[in-house]
């Protein structure tokens, strides 16, 4: 039975990523019940991003290296080289977000390492 924690959080992703079943799993596993936001049934919002980068930086949350980051045009690209183009392409093209995003008592955690999790949580 997950135990009930004393924080909000959420988990941010696509659920077929193989970093957010990872992610998923571990949290599972530690008893911690995280709702998960769905980037593509639900969508990615201009001012979560805003905060997401706002703390992490825009350079961090684009993943360029990705298969959705390699299929873009040059132009697609060049268009992502600022604030303003990365966030306009992370709207549209969500995917190109690094995965997981994990919300934790309105603190960014970009990615997934046990060994990161471990020490976030006290695990």
């Amino acid at each position: 039975m997950p135990r009930w924690t004393a924080y909000f959080m959420t988990l941010y992703g696509i659920p077929n990523c193989t970093t957010v079943k990872k992610a998923r799993a571990w949290l599972a596993e530690h008893g911690h019940d995280v709702p998960f936001h769905d980037f593509k049934k639900q969508g990615v919002d201009a001012a979560w991003l805003k905060q997401v980068v706002k703390q992490t930086g825009w350079q961090a949350l684009l993943n360029t290296r990705g298969t959705t980051w390699r299929k873009l045009s040059d132009a697609e690209k060049d268009a992502a080289g600022n604030e303003a183009g990365a966030i306009t392409l992370m709207i549209a093209q969500p995917s190109v977000i690094k995965r997981p995003v994990l919300e934790r008592d309105g603190a960014y955690h970009l990615g997934f390492s046990e060994t990161d999790y471990q020490t976030l949580f006290g695990a």
